[in-house]
Formats: C-alpha cells, sequence, structure tokens
C-alpha cells in the first residue's frame, strides 16, 4: 500500500514537472482549468493541456501573440491574457478557436492599433479596455468586427489621436460625432487629386518648354536662311520643308 502511494505522488510530481514554473491545472465548475496567472511568463506555454477548457495568462509578461499560439487547445472556451505587456498580435494567432471560444480577455495590455482581420472569425465576446489605443479609422474597424463585453466599450479610451481633442475620451463616445473611416477616405482622395494635379502640370509645364524651344529653334534657323544667299536659301527652305512634311 505504501509503495502504492509513493508511487501515485511520484507521477503527481513527474506531471506537475511538466508545466511552467507558477502554471497548475484545476477543475472549476466542471471546466478542466488551466492556470498560469502571475507565473512571470513572457511568451505562451507549449505544453497546456489540450483538454483545457479555461485558461488564465493573465498577469504576466507576454508582448507577443505569434500565428498558431492556441492552436492545440480544440476545446477551450474562455481565454484570460489580462494584464500582460501584449504590443502585438500576429494574423492567425487565435486560428482554431473561432468556432468555440466564448471568452476572450485582452484588457490592460499595451495594444495601440490591431487589425480587424486578427479577430474576424473570433465570435467570443471580447474585452478590448485599458489598452493605449490609437484612435482611427482601423480601430473603428476593429470595433465594428468584434462583439466587446457588455460595459467594456466605456473603457476603450483614445490615449492618442489625429486630433487632440479626442485624446482621453471613450472610443465610443468620440465615433458618435466622428466617422474615423469616411475622414481618411476625404482625406486619401484630396491627396490624391493634388498628387494628379501635380503630375499634370508637370506635363503641361514640360509641353510648354518642349513648343517654345522648339519655335525659338525654328526662328533662329529661318534667320539663318535669310542670312545666306537667295539661291542657297532656297534650296535650304526647300530641304526644310522637305524635312518638315
Amino acid at each position: 500500500m505504501g509503495l502504492l502511494v509513493q508511487g501515485v505522488l511520484l507521477l503527481s510530481c513527474l506531471h506537475a514537472a511538466a508545466f511552467p514554473r507558477g502554471c497548475y491545472p484545476s477543475e472549476e465548475e466542471g471546466l478542466k482549468t488551466f492556470r498560469c496567472s502571475n507565473a512571470r511568463l513572457t511568451e505562451v506555454p507549449k505544453d497546456i493541456p489540450n483538454d483545457t477548457n479555461k485558461l488564465y495568462l493573465d498577469s504576466n509578461r507576454i508582448p507577443f501573440l505569434p500565428r498558431d499560439a492556441f492552436r492545440d487547445l480544440p476545446l477551450l472556451l474562455e481565454l484570460d491574457l489580462s494584464h500582460n505587456a501584449i504590443a502585438a498580435i500576429e494574423s492567425g494567432a487565435f486560428r482554431g478557436l473561432a468556432d468555440h471560444l466564448r471568452s476572450l480577455d485582452l484588457s490592460s495590455n499595451r495594444l495601440v492599433s490591431l487589425s480587424k482581420d486578427v479577430l474576424s472569425n473570433v465570435k467570443a465576446k471580447v474585452n478590448l479596455s485599458n489598452n493605449p489605443w490609437l484612435c482611427d479609422c482601423r480601430l473603428q474597424e476593429l470595433i465594428r468586427a468584434v462583439d466587446l463585453v457588455a460595459g467594456s466599450s466605456t473603457g476603450i479610451v483614445c490615449d492618442s489621436a489625429l486630433q487632440e481633442e479626442h485624446v482621453g475620451k471613450a472610443f465610443v463616445q468620440v465615433i458618435a460625432d466622428t466617422d474615423f473611416c469616411n475622414v481618411y477616405k476625404k482625406t486619401t482622395d484630396i491627396a490624391m487629386l493634388v498628387t494628379m494635379f501635380g503630375w499634370f502640370a508637370m506635363v503641361i509645364s514640360y509641353l510648354v518648354y518642349y513648343v517654345r524651344q522648339n519655335q525659338e529653334d525654328a526662328r533662329r534657323h529661318l534667320e539663318y536662311l535669310k542670312s545666306l544667299p537667295s539661291k542657297q536659301r532656297h534650296s535650304e527652305e526647300s530641304s526644310t520643308i522637305s524635312t518638315v512634311v
């Protein structure tokens, strides 16, 4: 009996040793949970049990989420990445989670800008609050593409913006009066018009210069012909006319 207990304890220790320091599995409300809160992680662990339903990676030092970061977790329902240092998320980072993930917490990170494509297939409730967001068309498109956690939208605040008056305001408050994507489109259209006008002006200027230069050359040639003796001048004029024709 004693050997059996020792064997079980040994297997438990070996199993625990396979997990990153500070991480441990548990069961909460009948769901298999894996907690790595405050574990000083700098990346998503590679050896998370693939039957995990709830994953807590909050309060760590993770700066970046690479492509397929959670591809081996087909049963994941809840993912907490809050209170990290995430500043960039690669497209495809949440690939494989779209159909079943129901909660994604990215609050309190260092996200300034994020493409809507990163979360376009995620059907979970998403928390994006308390990040240093740049309020622009890209953020507007992102907000429209995701299903935000109820009440979290007021925590999406403009840390920076094209217009100083928007800084410090909740994004939902700002877009009530400003369509960033429409403003961006108008700015782009104006820039294109200015560029086209610049090229057109250059072409016209070149044509004017070319015509004037040819006129000047023709004038000089006629003056030269006039200065020649009559017979030679007639011959030169005939040659010039033939060349022109």
